[in-house]
């Protein structure tokens, strides 16, 4: 099933809830905006954030660049990209549409960045699975670099087998190509896209 109108169901409420998810989340974007700062005037900014989203006005800007340790004990760091305040709130009452449509599509086994699911039950899942074949091997798999070599028309190809929102499929056009701010200087990859 495609789904053609979910830009509807994107009100004040719908950003209120999406602000109430969002304000605890880190570090300011380029603009400095806090969300101390954002709430302030929230009615009137969230009023001004869904006009310009719904009506094709809204211009996501670049990301800042940040590096966050990887964890891997090699010093190795990972670049993140930090939104302003106001990309993650329209992230993510953009995420809060999509992810019901797409729930539905992936494994019970899929345990990665799903609400409801944590590491402890996927672990709790291999143990029964190795645990019910009397053995088994576990093989730990990463794509190096994969968030910063998918191609924005795969992106976008993926997303309208589900999605044909036009205000929907803008936005996340927009994201995808709003580029990234590090030392001052501005870069606008062709594909990829910013973890954060």
């Amino acid at each position: 099933m495609v789904f053609t109108s979910l830009a509807y169901h994107m009100d004040i409420e719908w950003l209120e809830e999406a602000y109430r998810r969002t304000k605890k989340n880190g570090a300011a974007g380029i603009d400095g905006v806090t969300a101390k700062e954002y709430e302030a005037n929230l009615p009137e900014n969230l009023k001004g954030l869904l006009e310009r989203a719904k009506s094709g006005r809204y211009k996501a800007p670049p990301v800042k660049r940040a590096y966050i340790p990887k964890g891997d004990g090699k010093g190795e760091l990972r670049p993140i990209g930090i939104p302003t305040l106001e990309d993650k709130v329209l992230q993510r009452a953009v995420c809060m549409l999509m992810e019901p449509i797409y729930e539905q599509d992936f494994k019970n086994s899929s345990f990665g960045f799903r609400p409801g699911r944590s590491q402890h039950q996927a672990l709790s899942v291999i143990r029964n699975e190795i645990m019910g074949m009397n053995g088994g091997w576990i093989l730990d798999v990463d794509i190096r670099k994969y968030f910063d070599t998918i191609e924005h028309g795969q992106i976008q190809a993926m997303l309208r087998q589900r999605v044909n929102d036009g205000v929907i499929t803008r936005l996340i056009g927009k994201w995808l190509n709003a580029g990234i701010q590090e030392k001052g200087q501005l870069s606008y990859p062709e594909s990829g896209s910013p973890q954060g």
